[in-house]
């Protein structure tokens, strides 16, 4: 979707102030946060797709004013809801609504490394899945508008590059973000020159590198 999420290519924002010697985590419920989102996980309610979209439906003052735990922890209380995992009112209190359903197994640390972390990507490599797209071809990045979730940033749709490298083969996350199914097909670097994208205030030697699946590009 369109939203102030996809900055790439805005001004007024100013410049990125790199922290030295920056902690992993500056409050220790930030690492909580990040430690049940990973738990949660394991009752694979949503996938990693459907997760960026539920980031991207913040309200834009709200996103632009939060920390990046505090955008995962708004993020993951809304799927709670939604997937029914926990009521507004248990989410209130802080106790489960008489008559609730518990979630068994209770997830406990033994069960963890292999659960909660596996990241569960599905191996790259599948022959019977044909590239639309060669290295080296002239592409364009289709120019469209989706209401729903999309990896294809709007700075370079419209735009022509060209494929540098093929990484094999992944869910489509337009289809994956909203239980559409994986739609499992290339991935591939295109390489844009930055003047393409950006102007001919660019710098004439620099170039950007974006993965792109193949329902986002067309031949040019």
């Amino acid at each position: 979707m369109n939203g102030i999420h996809d900055m790439g290519g805005m001004h007024g924002f100013g410049p990125v102030q790199a922290e030295k010697d920056e902690p992993v985590f500056h409050e220790p419920w930030e690492g909580r946060t990040h430690a049940l989102n990973r738990a949660l996980g394991a009752w694979k309610k949503w996938n990693i797709d459907t997760g960026r979209f539920g980031i991207e439906q913040i309200p834009p003052a709200e996103y632009l004013r939060m920390s990046y735990y505090e955008k995962w922890f708004t993020r993951n209380v809304e799927l709670l809801v939604k997937t029914g995992l926990v009521s507004r009112a248990e989410l209130e209190s802080g106790r489960p609504e008489p008559g609730s359903a518990l979630r068994t197994p209770p997830l406990r640390a033994g069960g963890v490394a292999a659960i909660a972390l596996d990241r569960g990507i599905a191996s790259s490599v599948e022959p019977a899945v044909t590239p639309l797209f060669a290295i080296g071809e002239r592409v364009r990045a289709k120019n469209i508008q989706p209401v729903g979730h999309t990896r294809l940033p709007r700075y370079a749709r419209g735009k022509t590059g060209e494929i540098h490298l093929d990484h094999g083969v992944y869910a489509f996350p337009d289809t994956s973000a909203h239980g559409l199914g994986e739609n499992r097909q290339h991935v591939y670097s295109v390489r844009f020159a930055a003047r393409e994208l950006w102007g001919h205030e660019a710098p004439a030697r620099d170039s950007v590198h974006i993965d792109l699946w193949d329902e986002y590009l067309e031949r040019a």
